[in-house]
């Protein structure tokens, strides 16, 4: 299968689970709106969802996928069982001994860690502590599910891995359906959800199970050991998870600073929905694909096409972001209007999560070519540039967002986070090339000026039909019209991109016909 058709194979299936996404934040505006319960159940998911991305898909990703796919190499299938029946058993073990440790901690946490700008809120506190504890076994499921989903994909078997996210928009949408049905009040529908999340996530674990079994490999669980391949994937997993959790610990750091003002917070969720759209598409399936495919060449010795690789997915990335961002930042108001603004979502609420959003904008190339760049060190098992990397980058991200919140409110904890994703981007970028482990190729230096020309054309070409379409914009508008409207500017931006594109030189048919058909090397 070619790079472009596994990049389509695994961004159709995150598309799939991101317009579930849609409708679940769709669901969950009218019901919660930006009022203190969507402040209290965004705050309780976001500290299980962090720890999953930090133990187990940035993690995992990083340091299971290179070294599973060398046991599959060197030993054969048996020899990867084995493997991964002895992660399998160290890491139900570690799960386990945290959710407890965390559980027994949940007050504490919540208190100083997770929102200290509830402190003057007991109520709010207090119902933050219980939702947080019924979630956060959420974590055990996930990190297991991330494990099986490492090895499908260096199986090569994408889909059901990616898939299995769209199980947990499902379910939350079936609580948000129900509870709006009964017209339950915002705490009981808050509840609601945080068993949902619990449920999804078993549900998830199920998914990717039946997948591994499918591909040929039934893992079963061994006595926990600290087996050399084990101390080696955590030798490499602990900078990994540092790494691959980069958006979560920004986020992390500007709910905490967010939290002092209400409706910061889910102000700030509403917004990154939509921006993980685009990210989650291009960002995640790259990523996904990118790593056991550059671990394959580079174990077989094919250097110039692993080079070859990453620059192919650096222009895929571009191709695709660079519209995406100037879209986001000229259309946000109405996006959020069109998808938001009804029930208890008003107007003023657009107006701030639309800064929001035409923010993470224009951080959104930046992001997504974090994913293509990370894999050129753990292909190579260099997890620890990319951490030191990172953390530099938390810096930047804290030191930005303490200083611009109190000036611009949410919008600085967005810019603060997009200035940290540019900088991680040029750093990661600027020490592949000074390595040699990403050969610079001037003709892609001239078609990124090229796509930035088509970009300009795009824009100019939708912020004029915007004025024309303004009066099927406005909240006095049916949700017909503003759908249809906004749908209509969408479709204008593509044509106009694909076409001045293709037409200057940014992108041409043989490019795209030379990835579809590529095939790996022997």
């Amino acid at each position: 299968m070619s790079l472009v058709r596994k990049f389509a194979t695994v961004g159709g299936a995150t598309l799939g689970s991101r317009i579930f996404g849609f409708a679940r934040e769709t669901f969950m505006a009218a019901a919660l709106g930006t009022g203190p319960m969507a402040d209290v159940f965004y705050a309780a998911f976001r500290f299980p969802n962090l720890f999953r991305r930090l133990f187990a898909e940035g993690a995992f990703n990083a340091a299971f996928v290179p070294l599973f796919s060398k046991e599959i190499e060197e030993n054969g299938v048996e020899g990867a069982k084995r493997f991964s029946e002895e992660v399998f058993g160290v890491l139900f073990s570690a799960l386990m001994i945290i959710t407890i440790v965390m559980e027994l901690m949940m007050p504490w946490l919540v208190e100083w860690i997770i929102a200290p700008g509830f402190a003057g809120d007991p109520e709010k506190i207090s119902i933050t502590i219980r939702l947080a504890a019924v979630m956060f076994p959420y974590l055990m499921c996930m990190s297991l599910t991330a494990m099986l989903s490492g090895m499908l994909n260096s199986l090569h078997h994408f889909f059901a891995a990616a898939i299995a996210p769209v199980f947990l928009n499902v379910v939350m949408i079936g609580a948000l359906f129900y509870g709006l049905w009964i017209h339950a009040d915002p705490l009981t529908i808050a509840w609601y959800l945080s068993w949902s999340v619990l449920a999804a996530g078993i549900l998830q674990l199920a998914v990717v199970y039946a997948g591994v079994r499918h591909a040929g490999i039934n893992i079963g669980f061994r006595r926990p050991k600290m087996t050399p391949n084990v101390k080696r994937l955590l030798v490499l997993a602990v900078p990994a998870a540092v790494t691959g959790g980069i958006t979560q610990i920004n986020q992390i750091i500007g709910q905490a600073i967010a939290s002092g003002k209400e409706g910061a917070i889910a102000a700030l969720q509403y917004a990154d929905r939509i921006y993980q759209l685009p990210l989650g598409v291009v960002g995640v399936a790259v990523g996904i694909v990118l790593l056991p495919e550059l671990a394959r060449a580079l174990k077989g010795g094919h250097l110039k096409e692993a080079a070859n690789i990453q620059n192919r997915s650096i222009e895929f990335v571009l191709f695709l972001t660079l519209p995406a961002a100037a879209g986001l930042w000229i259309l946000s108001d109405a996006i959020i209007r069109v998808l938001y603004e009804r029930g208890a979502f008003s107007a003023e609420n657009t107006s701030i999560v639309a800064a929001i959003l035409a923010i993470y904008g224009i951080g959104l190339p930046g992001f997504v070519l974090i994913k293509a760049l990370q894999p050129g060190f753990y292909a190579r098992e260099d997890t620890k540039t990319p951490m030191r990397f990172t953390m530099l980058s938390v810096v930047i991200n804290s030191g930005l967002a303490i200083s611009l919140f109190p000036l611009i409110a949410e919008r600085g904890i967005a810019t603060a986070e997009a200035a940290a994703g540019w900088t991680n981007t040029v750093l990661l970028f600027t020490t592949l090339v000074w390595r040699g482990h990403l050969t610079w190729e001037w003709a892609l230096a001239k078609r990124t000026a090229l796509l930035l020309v088509s970009t300009g054309i795009m824009s100019a070409a939708l912020v004029y039909a915007l004025r024309h379409a303004g009066p099927w914009l406005t909240p006095d508008a049916s949700l017909i019209h503003q759908v249809a409207a906004l749908g209509g500017l969408l479709v204008l931006a593509m044509v106009v991109y694909f076409a001045s594109a293709f037409l200057i030189g940014g992108a041409d048919i043989g490019m795209l016909r030379r990835n579809i058909k590529r095939k790996p090397k022997t």
